[in-house]
């Protein structure tokens, strides 16, 4: 599983011109699933999302949670973070999940964020979607479950 997470001000997400997920401060995810993710992936993802220490404390250090502040999480779906843009000129999506796994585990990450308490929002899976944020920083991480730690 493999996650851009972006440290927002605000973020919203737009399908034909309706609103249909948004968080005020907080973690936009852009949340791709590789066709051998399962749900430890979405367990080790959730976890580490709402854990990452990343927003400032007192001093202005990275030290605290989004738990910590008590921030949003909206989460996109985006198969095209599997793309491997290496040979040739178009993206090859192998090694991205069929649809069918991708949204059950989309929505199992999202499912594991709903015990935090925090305002959990979603875009809509495999619809186009029109995403906008204020980048807070900007912050910005690249996460996969399967790197070594």
């Amino acid at each position: 599983m493999h996650a851009v997470v972006q440290r927002v001000s605000q973020a919203s997400v737009n399908v034909e011109g309706t609103t249909v997920g948004r968080i005020g401060p907080g973690w936009l995810v852009l949340l791709g699933v590789a066709r051998d993710d399962g749900d430890e992936d979405a367990v080790w993802m959730a976890d580490k999302l709402l854990n990452l220490r990343a927003f400032a404390d007192e001093q202005g250090k990275m030290n605290r949670s989004v738990l910590d502040v008590r921030g949003g999480i909206l989460v996109v779906s985006q198969f095209t973070l599997l793309a491997d843009c290496r040979a040739g000129r178009r993206p090859s999506f192998t090694a991205a999940a069929e649809p069918a796994l991708a949204e059950r585990l989309y929505e199992r990450f999202t499912d594991l964020l709903l015990p935090s308490g925090l305002e959990i929002a979603t875009g809509v899976f495999r619809a186009m979607m029109k995403v906008a944020l204020v980048n807070d920083g900007p912050v910005t991480f690249l996460l996969d479950s399967r790197q070594p730690a």
